[in-house]
Order: C-alpha cells, then sequence, then structure tokens
C-alpha cells in the first residue's frame, strides 16, 4: 500500500473532531446581532379629535325641475331641442300640431266680431230711443224694449269675447316653453307621436340651488338634528363638498325605513339627479392617528412599525397590527392597536422587517437601505 493513500485515512478522524470543536466553541447569534441599525424618522402618536362618521348614499336633486306634460292632445310636428341643451325661460321646445285649435279660434273670432256689430246697433238705437222718450214721441214700454235688447247684445258679446280669449290661451298650450332656465334631460317623445295630458315630453331641471337628499336609518334619530356635518364624496372618498343639514323630515318613510334629511349644494361638480356618497359626521372623538405612508398590508391586515426601546440605548422595530378608520387628510384614524407616545417609523419601511435594529432620528430626509439591504438588491 502506498504511503501517500494511507495518510488520510489515518487523518480523517482528526480532521472531523476538530470540525466538532470549532462548532461547539462558537456562540449562536440572535436575530439582528451584527447588522447596522437603519436610521429612520419617527413620529410620536397623539390623539387628535376624529370625526365619528357613516356614509350613505344620496341623491342630488334640484330645487328647481320641472316634469314637462302637455295640457292638450295632439300630433307632436317639432321638436325643437335636444337632450342636454341649455335654454332660457320661455323657450320654445316643442310644437303641436295647432291646426284644430285655429279653425276654433278662427270660428270663435267671426262669431265675437258678429256679436260685437248687433252689440254697437244696439248701442245706437238705445240712444236714440232714448232721445225721442225724452221727446215724448214714444212710449216708456218702446224704450224699455229697447234697452232690453242693448244689455242683451252687450252681454253676448262679452261671452263671445271671453269665449275667444280662453281658445286663445288654449291655443298657446300647442307650443311647448320652458318654465325656467335649465338643462333638458331625456326626451323620450318623437315627432309625430300622439301626445296627452299624460305623456312626459321631457324635463327642465335648473342646475343650481341643488340639494342631497340622504336617508338616515332610524336607529340613528336620536342624533338626527340640522347642522349635521355632511361631506359629498367622490369615487376615490375624497370630499367634493362640506355641507350641512338644513332639513330634517318629521315622518319616516315608509318603504326605506328611513328618515329624510337635505343638505345645500353649491359645486359645479355636481348634477340633479346624480348619486353620491354622503358622510354623516356624528361628532368628534380623540383618537391617534397614523400618516397614509407609514401602513402597510398584508393579507388584508394593517401594519405599522414601531421603534421599541431594546434597553441601552437601542431600538428594534416592532411590527404592530392595527384597526384602522376614516382617513383624515394624510392620516388613518387608529382603531386599536396603538397608544399614545408609541414611535410609529415613518420612513424606509418598505427596508424594515420585525426585531431589526433601527436607530430614530429626530428630523431629516427619509434614510435610504442599510448596507446589506443594498447588497441584496444589486446581488
Amino acid at each position: 500500500m502506498n504511503s501517500h493513500s494511507i495518510l488520510p485515512f489515518f487523518a480523517l478522524p482528526l480532521l472531523l473532531a476538530g470540525a466538532v470543536g470549532c462548532n461547539k466553541a462558537r456562540p449562536q447569534q440572535q436575530p439582528g446581532a451584527g447588522m447596522q441599525a437603519l436610521p429612520v424618522q419617527t413620529l410620536t402618536v397623539a390623539a387628535i379629535p376624529v370625526p365619528q362618521s357613516d356614509e350613505y348614499v344620496a341623491t342630488i336633486k334640484s330645487r328647481r325641475s320641472a316634469t314637462i306634460n302637455p295640457q292638450v292632445d295632439g300630433t307632436l310636428t317639432k321638436i325643437l331641442v335636444q337632450s342636454g341643451n341649455h335654454v332660457t325661460a320661455g323657450q320654445l321646445l316643442m310644437q303641436i300640431d295647432p291646426m284644430k285649435q285655429e279653425a276654433t279660434l278662427a270660428a270663435q273670432a267671426a262669431t265675437a266680431q258678429q256679436k260685437l256689430a248687433v252689440y254697437q246697433y244696439n248701442q245706437l238705437q238705445v240712444e236714440r230711443q232714448r232721445k225721442l222718450f225724452a221727446a215724448g214721441i214714444i212710449s216708456k214700454d218702446a224704450l224699455d224694449q229697447a234697452e232690453q235688447a242693448y244689455s242683451n247684445s252687450k252681454a253676448d258679446y262679452e261671452s263671445s269675447t271671453a269665449s275667444r280669449n280662453e281658445q286663445e290661451k288654449e291655443l298657446a298650450y300647442y307650443r311647448i316653453t320652458a318654465p325656467f332656465e335649465g338643462i333638458v334631460g331625456d326626451i323620450p317623445v318623437h315627432v309625430g307621436d300622439y301626445v296627452s295630458s299624460s305623456t312626459m315630453l321631457t324635463t327642465v331641471d335648473e342646475n343650481k340651488d341643488l340639494e342631497a337628499y340622504i336617508y338616515i336609518p332610524t336607529e340613528r334619530a336620536a342624533q338626527v338634528r340640522n347642522g349635521l356635518g355632511v361631506q359629498i364624496l367622490d369615487n376615490n372618498a375624497n370630499p367634493v363638498e362640506t355641507t350641512s343639514v338644513d332639513f330634517v323630515s318629521p315622518q319616516v318613510d315608509n318603504q326605506l325605513q328611513g328618515i329624510l334629511v337635505k343638505a345645500p349644494i353649491h359645486s359645479p361638480l355636481l348634477r340633479t339627479q346624480q348619486l353620491v356618497k354622503a358622510r354623516v359626521v356624528w361628532g368628534m372623538s380623540p383618537k391617534p392617528v397614523v400618516p397614509v405612508l407609514a401602513v402597510t398590508r398584508l393579507g388584508g391586515q394593517a401594519f405599522v412599525f414601531v421603534a421599541q426601546d431594546a434597553g441601552g440605548g437601542h431600538f428594534i422595530a416592532h411590527e404592530q397590527a392595527i384597526s384602522l378608520g376614516d382617513t383624515i387628510g394624510n392620516n388613518y384614524a387608529v382603531l386599536a392597536g396603538l397608544n399614545n407616545g408609541d414611535k410609529v417609523i415613518v420612513s424606509g419601511t418598505q427596508f424594515l422587517q420585525d426585531h431589526m435594529p433601527v436607530m430614530p432620528l429626530p428630523s431629516g430626509p427619509p434614510a435610504g437601505p442599510p448596507p446589506a439591504a443594498q447588497h441584496h438588491a444589486g446581488s
């Protein structure tokens, strides 16, 4: 056997023993030991007044909104506007065929002219008869007959004139005009349709003096009052307008089992009949808040990192689960999980891990990643 092949066989136990001895001598490191502390900015948690609120679906309505129905029956011959047009008060919107009514008016006007001629003739006659009676030429009976004929013709003419005026007013109903300045709504009818007083032609809404109609559940009846704060929200839950309740219905809606409240709206971004979210603010209560950017989420659970004193002037990042409320500006209201005085880490959170060493800074720009994190990112 070669001496070179025998040597490793006897040296192997010695090498194994040396390796075991080295493992026993090496101390076990604690998590985070030897890591460089990450400089971070912190924010001390303090309670501030936070609104207590609920969100409801509200409908924007105009105080001046009209549904246009014809007052006469007939065939629609003209539609002079389109949905969405801005119209002024008295502007012609549609025309119903007026030919039959015009003929009726012409006949009534001719009758009135005939009655006028009779009335004027009897007026001359009665004046003549009065002079003859004063001269003793005719009897009192003849004068009375002339007076009676005059009175009858006068009443007949006045009645005919009233009928003609009535027909003229009815002719105006064949012209559909805007009752006030506003925006034309949907037009479900077409030229050639036969319409009646039950036919909805269109709507005209004045897009100002708007109100938000909000139905509050009866469970909140004791808290509903004038002056309650209301925030109208956009699709991203950002306030579009802040207003307050100025009307509370004395009755409960039977179908919705809610109490109608109204709040004035002035924002030009809102339109009548628009559905929006309305946040009703019941009051204020002190709650801790944290910046939105300090919050991380995992599996639907919200977390923040808190700078926790580890003793000896050292701090570690502690991952703390929290329950969030509404947003207040750039902050979240915290319902549970934090106490006043906790130091929430607000910078470098993307580089943090639970129990990682940190070095709180009183102020300054957000810290970058530690060298280990930089090396890992580049590897």
